[in-house]
């Protein structure tokens, strides 16, 4: 897959996660955090299962106890990250959760380095504060209160960074992204239902009043949206990928708009096409610079 095509993907899975917000955020009016995320996360899981195991007989590729490692790693990370968010959304707005969720633009290169020693192309250090500050002028330059739910979900945004170094990691070194992307949507849906269980008391009227909400995110936001970007991810560099993934806090203010009725700010506008301006950079920058680099001559023996 080329890059082009595998960076137009992860911008597409940032659309369905961008209106998610405003699905998660509907969602707590009549169930908890925990209820929601297990019922969205085994449906996904399941969706995508066939084409998972037929992905696996395909390749007939021999799963070692270190891929496996790294495939429970990456599905503990996904799962602590989406409950933290979604648990924050419950006492927060969808735009401050789009906001600081984009905070993993910052972590990702700091996390890569630290985990992997992985050095990002010189245009990130440029990218990732234009991401940032897009992110902020977004949102209107400022948050109006700082509670609980935004602690939250600035704590899952380390946990989304590790996931997005990790799933990359793993789809490159398994060859089978649709396969561990179910496993982790299984993983997470089974670790959130059995606490759920003993916590929230979810009863199947709750769920139903949902269904809406949680078909969005189970299909879309989950089987679709999470799949694109293992795909995506085998083909771009972490740093890279977690800024074109920023452009989640757009469409979580588009989403706001269609739906909720919100207006962007002035500043607003700004801040969207700073997030595009940063995409722009990390992605046609070292493509260009690699097409000037001049060409060793072959010495024929």
């Amino acid at each position: 897959m080329s890059r082009p095509l595998a960076s137009a993907l992860l911008l597409l899975c940032t659309m369905f996660w961008g209106f998610a917000f405003i699905a998660q955020k509907s969602a707590m009016d009549s169930m908890g955090p925990l209820t929601f995320a297990g019922v969205r996360f085994l449906i996904g899981g399941l969706l995508i299962l066939p084409l998972a195991l037929h992905e696996l007989r395909r390749k007939a590729i021999r799963l070692t106890g270190t891929h496996w490692f790294f495939i429970l790693a990456m599905s503990t990370v996904f799962f602590l990250g989406s409950w933290l968010q979604q648990a924050g959304l419950a006492t927060t707005t969808a735009t401050n959760g789009g906001f600081l969720t984009g905070l993993y633009v910052f972590f990702v290169p700091l996390l890569g380095f630290l985990l992997f020693r992985t050095r990002p192309h010189p245009v990130v250090y440029a990218g990732v504060p234009l991401a940032l500050v897009g992110i902020y002028f977004l949102n209107g330059g400022g948050l109006d209160t700082f509670n609980g739910g935004d602690w939250l979900i600035v704590a899952s945004a380390v946990f989304w960074a590790m996931h997005v170094i990790l799933l990359g990691h793993v789809a490159r070194m398994t060859g089978l992204p649709v396969f561990v992307s179910s496993i982790s949507f299984l993983f997470a849906g089974i670790a959130a239902s059995a606490i759920a269980l003993g916590t929230e008391a979810p009863t199947l009227e709750a769920i139903s009043v949902g269904w809406i909400e949680i078909a969005y995110a189970a299909v879309l936001s989950t089987a679709v949206g999470f799949t694109l970007q293992a795909i995506g991810q085998q083909h771009v560099p972490p740093a890279n990928a977690a800024i074109i993934l920023s452009a989640e806090s757009l469409f979580a203010a588009l989403g706001g708009a269609v739906v909720l009725g919100e207006r962007l700010p002035a500043i607003g506008y700004a801040g969207a096409a700073l997030i595009f301006t940063a995409i722009l950079l990390v992605e046609a920058i070292p493509a260009l610079w690699a097409r000037r680099k001049p060409h060793e001559p072959r010495i024929v023996n």
